[in-house]
């Protein structure tokens, strides 16, 4: 008999996969979470019947979560992780020697707990000594941390469950509160294929929040669509003026100093949705 697991991405469509083994099937505090073993794409963290993150294509995401913005930063020091709690964003924080403190702050423990026992190679550096790890909600921690950090990411589930007020208007300003005067943010921001008014509403508000707003993409095999764009805010740096010649090459899998400025060519029908 063979066992498979299946996404359902929309009402009418959905991805597979053909599963060899269970680790976890859990309902925590805060959603459902799941840790299975795949053949195509190894071991898969399933949140709320969502696929959080793979062995085999987690690379891409964290990368561009991570790097697109620290190469936009000139120096930053102070880096906050909301969401995350895999611990992927953070392994390649730690390759920039400019981060002095990175803090992840995820509202799940269970997320973080599971990830170092069957994602060792993506928790690799959540016990890094520049690494202070909080349990605890974002939105509120952000909301009480004024004026501290230079670089702020978000790395959610799609906006459902606990992950729902980190797609409101609210929550970028909050945002903007938390960074210093030259800060910058990301945030994963979905699919244009199906969430086409989710981009455009978050990149909207984005927009009446922060005067740099860019938007890049990726992708990622195991995420709706297979595309995936990401939002980044800033207070007064361009990633797209950004000299590529100047990012050193670092050690990673999908993001280059040549994609730097790539990954913000949009198809047009991207384009078209931020415009």
């Amino acid at each position: 008999m063979e066992l498979w697991y299946t996404e359902k991405q929309t009402e009418s469509f959905g991805i597979t996969a053909k599963i060899t083994e269970t680790y976890v099937h859990e309902q925590t505090d805060f959603q459902q979470l799941d840790m299975i073993e795949t053949e195509e794409f190894g071991t898969m963290l399933v949140l709320d019947g969502m696929v959080m993150t793979t062995v085999k294509d987690e690379f891409v995401y964290h990368e561009m979560v991570a790097h697109p913005v620290l190469f936009t930063h000139p120096n930053p020091e102070n880096v906050l992780v909301v969401g995350g709690g895999d611990g992927g964003v953070i392994r390649e924080i730690m390759k920039h020697p400019k981060v002095k403190k990175a803090v992840l702050v995820d509202i799940d423990g269970k997320v973080i707990e599971y990830s170092k026992k069957y994602l060792p190679t993506i928790a690799c550096e959540l016990d890094n000594p520049r690494v202070e790890v909080i349990v605890n909600d974002g939105f509120m921690h952000i909301h009480d941390h004024k004026n501290t950090y230079d670089v702020i990411m978000v790395d959610s589930t799609e906006p459902v469950g606990p992950a729902v007020n980190l797609f409101t208007r609210g929550f970028y300003q909050g945002i903007y509160d938390a960074l210093k005067e030259d800060g910058i943010f990301v945030a994963q921001t979905d699919n244009p294929w199906f969430k086409a008014d989710l981009i455009q509403n978050v990149n909207r508000d984005v927009k009446e929040v922060f005067p740099v707003v860019r938007v890049y993409c990726a992708n990622i095999p195991t995420y709706p669509s297979g595309l995936w764009t990401f939002t980044m805010g800033s207070k007064k740096y361009d990633p797209l003026e950004v000299d590529e010649s100047s990012i050193p090459e670092i050690e990673t899998k999908y993001y280059t100093p040549r994609l730097h400025k790539a990954a913000f060519v949009l198809p047009k029908f991207v384009e078209d949705l931020v415009k």
